[in-house]
C-alpha cells in the first residue's frame, strides 16, 4: 500500500540527505513522485549496488601497509570501532566517509582507468564545504560551534589538511607535533617560535591549541579561546591579572603593546629592547633613563640606569602595583 502524503515527503528528503552525505555531494538518483513501498525497495536496491560488496575488506586489498595510501593503521583508532554504533565502522565502514565506491573497487578491464573514489584532500572533485560536511555530520558537539563562518572555515580550510585519520596517532593531537601541522600555513609564527625569547612550543611543552581554537574561536581575529588576548595570557600568567591600586594602561589594555606572543629576539618575548620600549611613551629630558646630555648629544660614559635591566631596575612592577609609590610603579 501507498504512504501518506506527509510521510512520503518527509521519506523523499531524508534520502536524498543521506545520499549526499554518503555520497560526498553525488547526485542523488531520481525520486518518483509517489513513492510506494515497491518503488522504495527498488531505490534501496540501486544504492545497494553502488557500495562495493566486502567493505573495508575491498579497500584493504590494495590499501595495505605498502600502498602508497597506507590506511591499516585505522583499526588503532575510535573511528573503526565497529562495537560503537557512531562509528564508521558500524554503518558502511570505509565507505561511510569515502561514499560509496563499488566502482572503484570493481573489477576494470586491461588498460581501462579505474574510477576514482569520493575522496578528500586539495585534489578532491567535492568542494572543501562538502568534504567538510562529512566530518561535521558525527564531530558537531561543542568544540566545533565556531566553524560555520571562522577564519578557517572561510578560507576552505578542509578538515583533511590538518587531521591524519588513518594514522593511530593523529599528529595535530599531540603536544609534542602539532605546531608543524600548523606551521604549514603560518610560516611567520614558526620562524618567531624559533626566536631566542618564546613560548616552550619547540620544547614541547605546549600547543597552539592551548591558546587558539581552530575550530573558531570567541575572538574572531585570532580564533582565541578567550573573548580577548589578556584573558587568554591570563591563563598562566594569573598574576598579572590585578586588581591593581596603579595599574599600566598598555598592560591591563593589551598584552601585545609590548609583548610577541609567538617570540622574540628580545627578552620576555618584547616587542623592542629596553629602553627603547618603554621611550617609544615615556621619553623625557633630564631623566636618568635619558642617554643624551640636555644639548642632545650623546652623553661621555653610559648611563647606568640604562644597563641590565634598564627602566625595571627601579619600576618593576611595570604590570601594575599596589605599592605607596603611587603611578611610578615602583617596588
Amino acid at each position: 500500500t501507498g504512504l501518506g502524503d506527509g510521510m512520503r515527503e518527509a521519506y523523499r528528503r531524508a534520502l536524498k540527505t543521506a545520499v549526499l552525505l554518503l555520497g560526498f555531494g553525488l547526485a542523488s538518483p531520481a525520486l518518483p513522485e509517489n513513492i510506494t513501498a515497491e518503488n522504495t525497495a527498488a531505490v534501496k536496491e540501486s544504492e545497494h549496488h553502488a557500495f562495493s560488496k566486502k567493505g573495508a575488506d575491498s579497500c584493504l586489498k590494495c590499501h595495505d601497509e605498502d600502498s602508497v595510501y597506507p590506511v591499516l593503521d585505522i583499526f588503532k583508532t575510535a573511528h573503526a570501532r565497529k562495537g560503537d554504533p557512531r562509528t564508521p565502522f558500524a554503518n558502511q565502514q570505509c565507505e561511510s566517509c569515502h561514499g560509496p565506491s563499488g566502482e572503484h573497487a570493481g573489477r576494470v578491464r586491461p588498460g581501462e582507468e579505474r574510477p576514482p573514489p569520493p575522496a578528500f584532500g586539495p585534489h578532491s572533485s567535492a568542494s572543501a564545504s562538502e568534504q567538510n560536511a562529512n566530518c561535521l555530520s558525527c564531530h558537531q558537539d561543542h568544540g566545533r560551534m565556531g566553524w560555520t563562518n571562522s577564519a578557517h572555515e572561510s578560507a576552505d580550510q578542509l578538515c583533511s589538511s590538518c587531521h591524519v585519520v588513518h594514522r593511530a596517532h593523529d599528529p595535530v593531537l599531540d603536544t609534542a607535533t602539532q605546531a608543524e601541522q600548523c606551521y604549514d600555513c603560518h610560516e611567520q609564527v614558526r620562524h618567531q617560535a624559533m626566536q631566542l625569547s618564546a613560548h616552550p612550543i619547540r620544547q614541547a611543552q605546549m600547543a597552539c591549541s592551548d591558546c587558539h581554537d581552530v575550530h573558531g574561536g570567541m575572538a574572531a581575529d585570532a580564533l582565541l579561546k578567550r573573548a580577548t588576548l589578556n584573558e587568554t595570557c591570563y591563563g598562566c600568567h594569573a598574576e598579572k591579572r590585578g586588581p591593581f591600586l596603579w595599574e599600566h594602561a598598555p598592560a591591563s589594555e593589551d598584552c601585545s603593546s609590548c609583548h610577541q606572543p609567538h617570540g622574540s629576539m628580545h627578552p620576555a618575548l618584547l616587542t623592542r629592547s629596553k629602553p627603547l620600549l618603554c621611550q617609544s611613551c615615556h621619553s623625557q629630558a633630564d631623566h636618568p633613563s635619558i642617554a643624551y646630555t640636555p644639548d642632545g648629544l650623546p652623553s661621555g660614559t653610559p648611563n647606568a640606569f640604562l644597563l641590565m635591566n634598564s627602566c625595571s631596575n627601579c619600576h618593576s612592577q611595570v604590570h601594575g602595583s599596589n605599592h605607596p609609590s603611587g603611578a611610578k610603579l615602583m617596588r
